[in-house]
């Protein structure tokens, strides 16, 4: 049976507002920052506030509570918030919670920069930065709007990589992003690779039709040595830049 909980009644907005001075009682004894994110904040407070109304506790909204009665449930030790995982492993180890409304100072301010990057590279609101792009480059898959704000960045100097497409001639020639350094199909892999040769060291971008054949290049790229090799998820029909055709 699902508890239904009113979150416009009084009892509900009451409770809120005593979760809201209870997690930031937390922030203050240890430490801790709020997430930038803030949906997620408000998501998390909402939870423990029911939790807190059904149970209560403000046991942590991301895990079921286990038990049936109050005794059974405080013997099958349920995370209450904060946490005893949070406070000794996930916060010291990774600089979140688990549920990641409490972060260290330093990693909340990585997840704003991280933000901050997102809506640059998907809306082109501005250029990227330096480190902005750096941080683009450790991911593992990109989408359409990453990469265009990527060659964007790369025209400005800001960063340097290889976009390599895998497809073949024939779809090459009828149309490639604009700003793809080299053609290396995917039948042909091994032996047009050696147009990369010594250039190990530079980032790779690899992009196919649809993100499949690049992904399995992605992880020749990495085997063969290859530092930094990252794949257009979905590929180019998911570019919504500049493409070129013809020889």
């Amino acid at each position: 049976m699902i508890t239904k909980i009113d979150m416009n009644s009084t009892e509900f907005l009451t409770q809120l507002e005593k979760t809201e001075a209870f997690t930031d009682k937390v922030c203050q004894e240890f430490g801790f920052e709020y997430t930038p994110l803030d949906e997620v904040k408000e998501s998390i407070q909402q939870g423990l506030t029911r939790n807190k109304i059904i149970y209560g506790k403000r046991y942590c909204p991301c895990f079921m509570v286990i038990g049936a009665t109050k005794k059974e449930q405080t013997e099958a030790d349920n995370r209450l918030c904060p946490c005893t995982p949070a406070l000794n492993e996930e916060i010291p180890q990774n600089g979140k919670c688990h549920c990641t409304i409490f972060c260290t100072p330093e990693h909340a301010k990585e997840l704003a920069q991280e933000e901050d990057m997102e809506e640059a590279a998907h809306t082109h609101s501005r250029g990227l930065s330096k480190e902005e792009c750096q941080a683009l480059m450790k991911k593992n898959q990109i989408d359409g709007n990453e990469l265009e704000s990527l060659l964007e960045a790369r025209e400005n100097g800001c960063v340097n990589f290889n976009l390599v497409d895998t497809r073949e001639w024939m779809e090459w020639v009828a149309n490639r992003i604009k700003g793809t350094d080299f053609l290396v199909p995917t039948t042909s892999f091994h032996n047009a690779m050696s147009q990369l040769n010594g250039q190990e060291n530079i980032p790779v971008i690899v992009y196919c039709y649809s993100g499949s054949r690049s992904e399995y290049c992605q992880r020749i790229l990495k085997h063969m040595g290859y530092k930094t090799v990252i794949n257009l998820e979905h590929g180019i029909i998911s570019f919504d830049g500049e493409v070129l055709s013809g020889e």
